[in-house]
């Protein structure tokens, strides 16, 4: 009997020794939060100074509210590339940007090295209507010279007001002279849907996930359909290629057009809230025809989701090369007058849990875009995400993966990948690999 006491008693000394360890940990936790804080406070007592030496002190009188919107921008770039803040006319044009719609040229373009490229003119604007090309080189905008300025400001530079014009210098590949162009801007509005009939198929290429794209996307379905007929169709080319991303609930919204039921995409985020996940709802608006989704190097956020949950339910072949790898989600924050927070809050994942952050889609079957002999060294492959300065980790401690080619051909018999998914929905085999690399990353304007 005394045996079992004193068991029961060094059980009762054991329990209380854990109990007491226990209460000493979280003192010394919130001991350690008090003196974190204290720190804390300390360099914002160092910012102030060092504030107050600038403002009083520095050689000439400086811009009080740049200073702190300097401070501000560097405390969230040291982050990762996606989180920023937005001045008011930044917070605006990202709203603009989202509405697919503003003042401007028509121009798709990108930044390379510096040097500002037309990715493609967009159907029915000026800069089309003026005889632009894909791949000509903007350079000078209005007499100023491109060389120094950013992709954002030099898209400034030729957004404005409807009516007002703009000149442009331009070089084009294969002739010796700059071309010089003067362009009236009008009200560009950005189709996020294209479509065609590429014989007894339905292409349809989703060029960004604004609020107008869903809703496109299902009158190009109707469309097709009614041009081929439901009984005809072979089936659908998703074309996610060069599509940089956008809104998340409108890359819901597409996939679960293609799906009947399941996880789309999932997010998780360091609190309750930025955890959530996202299903399909019934209905196929395909009615289960066949679908391929091509992507690329600059196939990037909602394209990678739309990718990533169509490829996770087969419900559709990916074809291309590898998407860029932006798996993070971003909330936009209105702080009032003083614009907007972009921030970083959760990274996002496929229906079968895997994270794209830093990794991207990989296809199903990859093929590799043929690049004309005189574009090969002026075309560079997209990075990715892993190449990003400063990027978020993929979350799953699994490896991360680069970029690839990027380049879009004009002319759709001259589109390696298109051709390959017209093949793979009719059921032609074909040896579709072949090498190649390409630019990054669009902006319209």
């Amino acid at each position: 009997m005394m045996r079992k006491v004193s068991l029961v008693l060094a059980g009762a000394i054991v329990g209380a020794g854990l109990t007491s360890l226990a209460t000493q940990t979280h003192l010394l936790s919130s001991t350690s939060a008090v003196a974190a804080s204290a720190e804390v406070y300390r360099s914002l007592n160092l910012f102030g100074d060092i504030f107050e030496k600038i403002r009083t002190d520095y050689v000439e009188k400086p811009d009080e509210q740049k200073l702190i919107e300097a401070a501000i921008n560097g405390m969230v770039s040291s982050l990762d590339p996606h989180s920023a803040y937005l001045d008011a006319k930044s917070f605006r044009d990202m709203d603009t940007d989202m509405r697919g719609q503003f003042g401007g040229l028509g121009i798709e373009v990108t930044m390379e090295d510096g040097v500002l490229k037309v990715a493609k003119p967009i159907r029915d604007t000026p800069a089309s209507k003026a005889g632009i090309l894909a791949n000509d080189i903007i350079r000078e905008i209005d007499g100023d010279q491109v060389k120094g300025l950013s992709l954002t400001q030099a898209v400034e530079k030729m957004r404005g007001i409807i009516n007002t014009q703009v000149k442009l210098k331009i070089e084009r590949p294969g002739k010796p002279d700059p071309l010089e162009f003067t362009l009236t801007r009008s009200t560009i509005v950005v189709p996020a849907v294209e479509e065609r009939v590429e014989g007894d198929v339905g292409y349809i290429r989703i060029g960004t996930f604004s609020e107008q794209t869903y809703e496109g996307l299902r009158k190009a379905i109707d469309k097709v359909n009614a041009e081929i007929g439901v009984d005809k169709i072979k089936g659908y080319v998703i074309d996610l290629r060069n599509n940089r991303g956008g809104r998340l609930d409108q890359s819901v919204l597409v996939s679960d057009a293609f799906l009947e039921r399941g996880k789309v995409v999932s997010t998780r985020g360091r609190n309750a809230e930025e955890t959530q996940v996202f299903n399909a709802k019934s209905g196929d608006l395909t009615k289960g025809k066949p679908v391929v989704v091509l992507i690329n190097g600059s196939s990037a956020s909602a394209a990678e989701i739309v990718a990533g949950a169509l490829q996770d339910h087969k419900r559709a072949t990916v074809m291309g090369t590898r998407s860029f790898g932006k798996g993070s989600v971003q909330t936009v924050i209105p702080l009032g007058s003083n614009g907007g927070l972009r921030l970083t809050t959760a990274r996002y994942y496929t229906p079968s849990g895997n994270s794209i952050q830093a990794k991207g889609i990989t296809p199903d079957i990859e093929v590799v875009q043929e690049i004309p002999p005189e574009l090969k060294d002026k075309l560079t492959d997209s990075k990715g995400e892993a190449s990003l300065k400063g990027h978020l980790k993929s979350g799953d401690g699994k490896d991360e993966q680069s970029g690839s080619a990027s380049y879009v051909p004009n002319d759709p018999a001259k589109d390696t990948q298109l051709l390959a998914a017209l093949n793979q929905l009719r059921g032609v085999k074909k040896d579709v690999a072949a090498p190649a690399p390409t630019p990054e990353p669009a902006k319209p304007n």
